[in-house]
């Protein structure tokens, strides 16, 4: 774990009220986390959530969360505003970076840092737009949509494999938890075909993620898991190559309104990108 990141500041493993105050400062960004995150991301990698703090006090946050030996994942990078432009960004930077040593990185870049973090080594393989609006679907009644359940867990961890770089099974197994999120499956003939997580967000409801063999699966999914949002608004971050998931977040009346480019360090997984319509998060990946 790092240290010290200079004699001003300080850098240790995040306390539970930390990554609170950090999730709050990601909601003042527009980043919109959920509202019952927190766990199933310390859940991932408890060592892999750092704050940078001046005198004790909290200024600055990042998660370099490890993965597997080979696969980690960078997010939450922020600067309390009144302390940025003094260097103590890239001092946590490095930190956090010294976390990952020896594994390949993912991030998922805002706009105005990403030159930032290709001078870092970081080389974008795609954009990811997240879409918004208010769809007015009614959930399909398809018996091949079945809630994620103990019975279910195990295929659906199975399923979720190829489509991130490194197992993730203690992740998945909170944020499958039905008590902050529903998660849904569409199974036909026995094998999953697809499935997709919502949850509830200090604006509206995310879906994510959102993997599926095709588009029938993936609007069928989708259809069912907005219904949940009854109205509310709903967010989905689309990979921009999917060009089918892109048509489908159109399709049901949804917008642009952010965007990041997925960026690695170390190389680039290959990851079924036409089978994913949404991504889990911006913050890991």
């Amino acid at each position: 774990m790092p240290s010290g990141a200079s004699a001003e500041l300080t850098v240790r493993v995040m306390t539970d009220r930390d990554l609170h105050l950090a999730i709050g400062w990601a909601a003042a960004e527009g980043w919109n986390p959920g509202l019952s995150d927190a766990a199933c991301f310390q859940a991932s990698d408890p060592a892999g959530f750092l704050v940078g703090c001046l005198g004790g006090e909290p200024v600055a946050s990042i998660s370099v969360v490890r993965y597997a030996a080979s696969f980690g994942f960078l997010g939450f990078y922020i600067v309390r505003p009144d302390r940025r432009g003094r260097g103590f960004g890239r001092r946590l930077w490095q930190a956090g970076l010294d976390h990952l040593t020896g594994c390949v990185v993912g991030l998922d870049g805002v706009v105005a840092q990403q030159d930032n973090y290709a001078r870092s080594g970081f080389v974008p393989a795609h954009r990811n737009v997240r879409y918004g609006g208010s769809p007015q679907v009614e959930a399909p009644a398809d018996p091949r949509l079945t809630a994620v359940g103990p019975d279910l867990l195990d295929a659906v961890l199975a399923y979720d494999r190829p489509f991130f770089p490194a197992p993730r099974e203690a992740f998945l197994r909170c944020w499958l938890q039905p008590d902050a999120r529903a998660a849904l499956a569409y199974v036909e003939d026995g094998a999953v075909k697809g499935y997709g997580v919502i949850r509830a967000c200090r604006t509206g409801h995310k879906i994510g993620p959102l993997f599926a063999d095709g588009a029938r699966e993936a609007g069928a999914l989708f259809r069912a898991l907005a219904a949940r949002a009854g109205g509310a608004p709903v967010f989905l971050d689309v990979p921009e190559p999917n060009a089918s998931a892109v048509r489908m977040a159109s399709s049901y009346g949804l917008s642009p309104v952010f965007e990041t480019a997925r960026m690695y360090r170390g190389g680039r997984p290959d990851l079924p990108l036409a089978a994913i319509y949404g991504i889990t998060s911006f913050e890991l990946g």
